[in-house]
């Protein structure tokens, strides 16, 4: 009994714990969960257009997603030391990283620019298989393509500046305003979706061409709504205080940052680039496979929410209490959090492994499509636990400054493993898009097994703003 009594204590915690764990996660899977739930519906609204329609905006999205993944990779460089900063309560530290974080999202915003305005078409045509489908279907599917993609360029600026705001305001702790935003944001979509796909209420009818008006539109309501904000509550926050006076920001600080955060926006950059790779294996199945990817990758980010909520809860929590000096209840506070994490995970996994074939049906597509999607997701269901491992031990390597371990286990894994997997059996074997995706899956055993074993070590437990 004593052995079990401490191991009790090791692992778990009074439900006092998990109140304050879950009043940071809870607002950020309530967002994640908004968005994604929406992003469904919209998914389902493309794919009422044509199954062709849903793959050309869906080989968009995911080259819009290693920007999206840049962004994050951007803010996040700078958002490791405003953590702590918050920790310390020290306003000036925070200040100057969101000046950072707005000068890197602008910088990657024209560079994603100029590459999809120069190269889309190229990297468009990386998804499509003329061996496997009618040329009248591969040219219509890239039109189709560039077409959202172009209309989408119009978002990025403001997504990047919304994401520098929101992620200041949750490296405070506050999860909350951010989840607001992201609630008028995807409803401004929804509901502009629905009006200038089909054409209702008088609008004009545009296809998919009205899904990406839709989507920038609410790019720019979440940024007047975050900017509206900041503003309103710079007093209460004082961060957001004159920010633009006097802007500037400290050598010593700059080259912390690059030296920590560099290899977090290169990380971030590699891994987009990997899972992108990956995608483009799983195409070479054809345009069924494309849609089916498409269905299964829109549901899973409806499902993840739980990992993806835990996750940053723990780089929240975990990193202020580094920031504070309490070293001791941050490796106790970040053990719980992660078993809490993939008990609550693999429940997940569970309930979408049993409503797997459901979500397929939804889609005006054929049935070979939706019968691939299910088995795609029951995969996922299976895996969640895993990946909520992979992705808990990533934050808090990552709130501890260790960057360069995260690197190393998060992008060159995801490229020299999982891609280079996909790469093999995609090009070299007769194997269904389902099998490979089973077994690219299944090498995440490898990165969560070597994550647990750095934060048991304890090679995180840093202090990265003591002497800034």
């Amino acid at each position: 009994m004593p052995t079990l009594s401490r191991l009790r204590d090791r692992w778990f915690a009074p439900p006092s714990f998990y109140k304050k764990a879950l009043a940071v996660a809870v607002p950020i899977m309530l967002q994640n969960a908004v968005t994604n739930f929406v992003n469904l519906l919209d998914n389902i609204m493309i794919g009422q257009v044509g199954t062709m329609e849903m793959s050309g905006v869906s080989i968009a999205n995911q080259l819009l997603f290693i920007f999206n993944i840049s962004i994050f990779g951007c803010v996040n460089a700078a958002g490791i030391f405003s953590a702590q900063y918050c920790g310390r309560n020290d306003a000036d530290g925070v200040r100057n990283c969101f000046r950072l974080k707005l000068l890197l999202g602008l910088a990657a915003s024209l560079t994603a620019l100029c590459i999809f305005t120069l190269k889309a078409e190229a990297l468009i045509s990386l998804y499509l298989n003329p061996e496997l489908n009618d040329p009248s279907q591969i040219a219509y599917t890239l039109d189709c393509s560039k077409q959202y993609l172009g209309v989408m360029l119009w978002g990025l600026a403001p997504f990047a500046f919304s994401q520098c705001i929101a992620s200041t305001m949750r490296d405070d702790g506050d999860t909350v305003y951010p989840m607001r935003a992201s609630f008028a944001a995807v409803a401004i979509n929804f509901v502009f979706n629905w009006l200038l796909i089909f054409g209702h209420f008088g609008f004009p009818k545009l296809g998919i061409t009205g899904a990406a008006l839709a989507t920038v539109l609410s790019r720019f309501a979440e940024l007047f709504y975050l900017t509206f904000l900041a503003l309103k509550l710079r007093q209460e926050k004082r961060y957001f205080h004159g920010v633009f006076r006097h802007f500037s920001i400290p050598g010593s600080l700059a080259a912390k940052v690059a030296v920590k955060g560099t290899p977090l926006v290169v990380n971030e950059l590699l891994w987009s680039l990997g899972i992108a790779g990956i995608s483009q294996c799983y195409s070479t199945r054809g345009l069924d496979a494309v849609a089916a990817c498409n269905i299964y990758s829109t549901v899973n980010n409806l499902f993840l929410i739980v990992c993806i909520g835990m996750g940053s809860a723990i780089g929240i929590i975990v990193g202020q209490l580094l920031g504070a000096g309490k070293t001791q209840e941050a490796v106790e506070t970040d053990r719980r959090l992660i078993v809490f994490a993939v008990l609550l995970s693999a429940a997940t996994g569970l309930i979408m492994i049993l409503s797997a074939p459901l979500f397929p049906k939804m889609y005006n597509t054929t049935e070979t499509v939706r019968s691939t999607a299910a088995s795609l997701l029951r995969i996922a269901g299976l895996m969640m636990p895993v990946s909520t491992v992979c992705n808990a031990t990533y934050f808090t390597l990552r709130c501890g400054g260790k960057t360069l371990i995260t690197f190393l286990s998060d992008s060159v894994f995801t490229c020299l493993i999982s891609w280079t997997l996909a790469l093999v059996l995609s090009r070299f074997t007769a194997l269904p898009v389902v099998m490979i995706v089973f077994f690219v899956s299944a090498a995440d055993l490898i990165k969560a097994g070597f994550g647990l074993l750095l934060v048991e070590k304890g090679v995180w437990i840093n202090n990265l703003v003591a002497r800034i």
